[in-house]
């Protein structure tokens, strides 16, 4: 009777099993894979970790909703009457400028006060701009007139805002006025080639005016460190919106 082998001849019997290989540009080509899911996945959890700590769902009151709307409903009552009564839009012969400042928040008003402040250049509150004094820059301004103050700025004033707080537009970008040859190298063809052209050219409101004022940004003036833990009393400060004649200066001097 033939007995069995033995177990270690039968496991030299048994087939070895043969480990596949992998191509090395294959393992490569993995790891390169596992590398950039893994940055992926570690980006995704940062952006959701910032969209959770930033700004998150605001909800509008019903009190915001009423208060827009009356708002929007006297806008388009005070404009009707308006063209119904047309009132003055003469140019007074003794001045021909005006310093615009927007004091009121626009929140809710009707479209056209929102297209006029926008060609103002007053998109945020206490940004102000010179104006030349004409019968369609009367009109807008007498639409505007609940949201802003505006005068007749003298020539200390204009020259104070233009040294403190001028800024040309260039490249959609600010660059402080403290140089004579950026001014030149930009309004030079225009005969302007100094702080004292330009302050001069923006008091007299001459030929080149629009180009002045195009060249330079709304300024943006500063508010007392009171306004924010204070409104009412600072909004009292400030006066009514409208027109002020000659006070308009002293409004610059308690902003500039």
């Amino acid at each position: 009777m033939r007995g069995s082998g033995t177990p270690g001849e039968m496991a030299e019997e048994e087939p070895r099993r043969r480990i596949p290989l992998v191509p090395e540009n294959l393992l490569k080509k993995r790891k390169a894979y596992q590398a950039i899911k893994a940055t992926q996945a570690k980006q995704a959890l940062l952006n959701k970790r910032k969209h959770q700590k930033g700004k998150q769902i605001q909800f509008k009151r019903l009190e915001a909703f009423v208060r827009d709307s009356w708002r929007k409903q006297r806008d388009d009552i005070r404009l009707r009457r308006m063209e119904q009564r047309p009132g003055q839009t003469a140019v007074p012969q003794e001045h021909k400028l005006a310093f615009v400042v927007r004091i009121v928040d626009i929140k809710g008003v009707s479209r056209r006060v929102k297209r006029v402040i926008e060609l103002l250049r007053l998109r945020k509150n206490f940004t102000g701009t010179f104006v030349k004094l004409t019968p369609l820059s009367l009109k807008m301004l007498r639409i505007v007139e609940p949201y802003v103050a505006w005068g007749h700025p003298n020539l200390k004033s204009v020259r104070e805002l233009i040294l403190k707080r001028g800024q040309a537009k260039i490249k959609k970008k600010r660059v402080p006025l403290t140089d004579n040859m950026l001014i030149e190298e930009h309004l030079g063809v225009y005969g302007i080639i100094c702080l004292e052209d330009l302050i001069h050219e923006i008091y007299s409101a001459g030929k080149y005016f629009k180009k002045v004022t195009n060249f330079l940004w709304p300024f943006h003036l500063s508010v007392a460190r009171h306004a924010s833990r204070n409104k009412v009393g600072f909004l009292k400060e400030m006066g009514k919106p409208g027109c002020r004649g000659e006070a308009i200066n002293q409004l610059i001097r308690q902003l500039n």
